[in-house]
């Protein structure tokens, strides 16, 4: 199965793309969209999407893991990333891609077994299940490849429960 991580934002997007076969992980691609602080909001909003756009028609995943959003403080700063984040997964919604989404405490969870785990813990184990010779930079890239991670192994256990159930 191939999964298309995303780590939504409207400065930058990190982006992996994962292929899970066999309880094995494959890293594809990853990077990062990234629009300037100067541009209008609405030109980083098409930005983003045409971007998006391109990343799914060329590795043309088969469901998308993107980072559930949750903000307590800065309600500004939400609504623009919510902004940014419908349109980041619009292309996947016109093609009928499934979505999952996931909270930061089950990505750390997933990956690290501890809710509470350090980002710096999360990127570790990211560069070694993927055999990486480094972290993935920045870091909105490597929560992307977090994210796609999460997702497969939420498969597994998913297909385990239905064999064992």
């Amino acid at each position: 199965m191939r999964i298309l991580g995303i780590d939504p934002g409207y400065a930058i997007v990190g982006f992996a793309v994962v292929d899970f076969e066999g309880g094995r992980f494959r890293l594809i691609d990853m990077g990062a969209v990234t629009t300037e602080a100067d541009m209008p909001f609405e030109a980083r909003l098409k930005a983003i999407y045409l971007d998006m756009c391109q990343i799914i028609s060329t590795y043309k995943p088969q469901e998308i893991s993107i980072e559930k959003l949750f903000f307590n403080t800065n309600q500004k700063t939400a609504i623009d990333v919510a902004q940014a984040r419908g349109v980041t997964i619009l292309p996947a919604i016109m093609q009928g891609l499934p979505i999952y989404e996931y909270t930061p405490l089950q990505v750390k969870s997933s990956i690290v077994g501890y809710g509470r785990a350090e980002k710096k813990q999360v990127q570790e184990m990211v560069r070694s299940m993927l055999h990486l010779k480094e972290v993935p930079k920045p870091d909105d890239t490597a929560d992307a490849v977090a994210l796609a991670i999460t997702h497969g192994l939420s498969i597994n256990t998913r297909k385990q429960l239905e064999k064992y159930g």
